[in-house]
């Protein structure tokens, strides 16, 4: 999988609505039951209202904003991470208890709310050019955004600078009306962080 482009926790995201859902064991571990689920995450997805899908967005960008569940996330995507489903379950094992709620909590109200909604219609065109819009917004406001966004070495600085990236992205687009951020969300749970690149100029 390539991850020349820093992926964000929204791939976290999609490993907990794929078919394998988050669960807070007795003793406090996180799990993922693969039974607990049927449905793909695009189907949930799109079942879900706009209200749900921005809770993921809102619990991601919680946990991006703690400095240690910040370095778990940005760590996870790294080019030589282990992003096999054991992998993501270590990681998300390593989030503060507080962060851990706030993804459960999120995912089980877009399990609850897509199993009593049908099928929303998605433009996957507009949930790009607002894809795009909101990074284009991010490195008008942060020097060194872009760089960072598309810094690939493995050194301590290149991480940093894709962490903090990630960082500025999502509190970009937190800024933005509900509606679009659940739109964001979508596509990149759909489609992946590969769309997280710097429009061309002109594009």
């Amino acid at each position: 999988m390539s991850t020349k482009i820093l992926p964000s926790a929204w791939l976290a995201l999609g490993l907990v609505l794929s078919p394998a859902a988050a669960q807070a064991s007795a003793s406090g571990a996180w799990s993922f039951d693969p039974a607990v689920l049927v449905a793909d995450t695009r189907t949930l997805l799109r079942r879900a209202p706009d209200a749900a899908v921005d809770g993921l967005f809102q619990a991601v960008h919680g946990a991006s904003r703690v400095p240690g569940d910040a370095e778990v996330l940005c760590a996870l995507f790294e080019p030589d991470a282990d992003r096999s489903l054991e992998g993501l379950n270590a990681a998300a094992a390593r989030l503060s208890p507080a962060s851990q709620d706030r993804l459960v909590l999120a995912t089980a109200d877009v399990l609850l709310a897509a199993s009593q909604s049908p099928p929303r219609p998605f433009d996957a065109d507009a949930a790009r050019q607002a894809l795009k819009s909101n990074l284009a917004r991010a490195a008008i406001l942060h020097d060194g955004f872009a760089a960072g966004l598309v810094a690939d070495g493995a050194d301590p600085a290149s991480r940093e600078a894709r962490c903090r990236a990630l960082g500025w992205m999502l509190d970009t687009l937190q800024a933005r009306p509900l509606a679009e951020r659940a739109q964001v969300t979508r596509l990149l749970l759909d489609e992946g962080l590969q769309r997280m690149a710097m429009p061309a100029a002109g594009g």
